[in-house]
Formats: C-alpha cells, sequence, structure tokens
C-alpha cells in the first residue's frame, strides 16, 4: 500500500469510530448497482464518469442521429426526402431539447443551427 491509501484508510476508521456514517442517507438499504455488464471493462470507468456528470446514452445517441440526418439533408436533392429529412430532424432536436431541459440546461439550439448554417455558407464560398 502506498501513503495515500494508507491516509485514506485512517481517515475512514477514525468517521466511523466518530460515528459520522451513522446519519447517511440510504443507511441499511441496498444499493442501486449499475448494470455495466454490457460495457466493455476498459470503458466502465468513463462510462460512470460521464453517466454521473449528466451525459447519457439516449442523449449521444440522439446527437448522433440529428448529426447524420443534417448532414443527409445537405446531400438531398429531392423535395419530398427532403421536407421528410427535416420533419425527423425537428422530432428528434424536440426529444433531445425536452430530455436537455429536464436537466434544467437552457438550449438554444435554433439560434446555434442558424449561426452554424451561416458560418458553413460563409466557407462554401
Amino acid at each position: 500500500m502506498d501513503f495515500s491509501m494508507i491516509v485514506a484508510e485512517d481517515r475512514i476508521k477514525k468517521a466511523y469510530e466518530d460515528g459520522e456514517f451513522k446519519n447517511l442517507p440510504g443507511l441499511g438499504k441496498p444499493l442501486k448497482l449499475d448494470d455495466l455488464s454490457g460495457v466493455p471493462e476498459e470503458l466502465r470507468m468513463a462510462y460512470r464518469l460521464m453517466k454521473n456528470a449528466g451525459f447519457t446514452p439516449e442523449e449521444n445517441t440522439l446527437r448522433q442521429e440529428v448529426a447524420t440526418i443534417e448532414d443527409l439533408i445537405r446531400k438531398c436533392d429531392d423535395s419530398s426526402e427532403r421536407e421528410r429529412l427535416n420533419e425527423q430532424l425537428s422530432q428528434k432536436l424536440l426529444r433531445y431539447n425536452s430530455m436537455i431541459s429536464k436537466r434544467g440546461i437552457n438550449t438554444n439550439s435554433a439560434m446555434f443551427k442558424n449561426y452554424e448554417r451561416r458560418i458553413e455558407q460563409k466557407l462554401l464560398k
């Protein structure tokens, strides 16, 4: 054991002896463990950090889907297909924005999307 582990163990023992763990929320109840069996072992820590920071796999999937649909819209020549893709994009953005707003984060996605489009237009000219 290295020095930091010895110090940590000593502090935990002292806190236990002082009774600092007696009033913790959920005392005596089983822990809710995350089932990370589907996540490769080398990615579990990163996954847990992202989850604790508020990022969810569903949110990341939605972001990827939005980016894919936007790419398809840019390359689409058929107007009916473009309209269908725009509807899909609106639904995905609405779902993503509602997911983000539940966490208390303000979203101005329309403003940023317009800004992004203007930058792309200037770069393409």
